[in-house]
């Protein structure tokens, strides 16, 4: 069974940095590509980061824009999201996911689990 519990979230200001964590299980990273999505107050989910198994990442450059990078530690399978320069529309639950892809800006996956709570204040 494939899991993914996200976790790191947390109130931070405006131009601040915070790393997010994504532990996950039932799955090794040579089988799924592993990414994030969010979701606002209000707004649609919209993809974040993916992933692949030679640690290539794509990400959404609508608003990643070189703030944020990802990582992984394949010994704890856990992936992590390193957001920096936040902005208060950065707010959002952040969730991972596991077999994503990010195509010409069209974000799928196919699992995703809990997510984790962002808030940037001004």
């Amino acid at each position: 069974e494939v899991q993914l519990q996200a976790s790191g979230g947390g109130l931070v200001q405006a131009g601040g940095s915070l790393t997010l964590s994504c532990a996950f299980s039932g799955f090794t990273f040579d089988d799924y590509t592993v990414g994030w999505i969010r979701q606002a107050p209000g707004k649609e989910r919209e993809g974040v980061s993916c992933m692949n198994s030679i640690y290539s990442t794509t990400y959404n450059e609508d608003f990643v824009k070189g703030r944020f990078t990802m990582s992984t530690d394949n010994a704890k399978n856990t992936v992590y999201l390193h957001m920096n320069s936040l902005k208060p529309e950065d707010t959002a639950v952040y969730y991972c996911t596991a077999a994503c892809t990010f195509v010409s800006g069209i974000f799928e996956y196919m699992f995703w689990g809990q997510g984790t709570l962002v808030t940037v204040s001004s």
